[in-house]
């Protein structure tokens, strides 16, 4: 009995992770137009690049990366923080959130957004990350915003899943503000 109990329990949760972590209702394609394309920090290199093939789409005249300094990863966020690929067709504007976690950069992308006028805003973060980012973003900043998802290898579904768990119980019950 026990056993199928924990069976159902276990049963219940990954189709709950699937929904939540992998097919994000939340998770959509950028718009057409927006003023700013916001990468997330964490999985930097994987979202880096699904960023810059919206920013060579003139989706928007901004690309506004999160954390590039805060690890010593993200080596090509750095370069474009520093001006280093030259001139580019659109602004980067870099920025450190504090604190260093989604919180942290939801209350950053609801404070550019007030002093930069954005109204529509493309965020950028990884498939497992979307409905939480979605939360947090949308408590700070009430524009319009648009959540794309990057790919993340299958194999690492598990462990995002757990951390992503236990995140999202804490913001919906712990941490409920901006």
């Amino acid at each position: 009995m026990v056993a199928r109990v924990v069976l159902a329990l276990i049963g219940l949760w990954i189709a709950a992770c699937l929904v939540l972590f992998t097919w994000s209702p939340w998770e959509s394609r950028a718009p057409a137009r927006a003023d700013v394309v916001v990468v997330l920090s964490g999985g930097l290199n994987s979202r880096l690049d699904p960023a810059l093939a919206l920013m060579r789409r003139d989706v928007a005249p901004t690309l506004a990366i999160s954390g590039a300094f805060h690890g010593t990863n993200w080596k090509k966020a750095r370069k474009l923080c520093r001006g280093a690929y030259g001139p580019l067709r659109y602004r980067v504007l870099c920025f450190e959130p504090r604190p260093f976690s989604t919180q942290g950069e939801a209350r950053a992308i609801e404070r550019l957004a007030r002093e930069h006028r954005w109204t529509r805003v493309v965020v950028v973060t990884s498939t497992f990350h979307v409905t939480r980012a979605h939360l947090l973003v949308r408590r700070c900043y009430d524009g319009a915003v648009w959540m794309v998802g990057t790919h993340t290898p299958w194999w690492k579904f598990p462990a995002d899943w757990v951390g992503e768990t236990a995140k999202l119980a804490t913001q919906l019950t712990y941490q409920r503000g901006c």
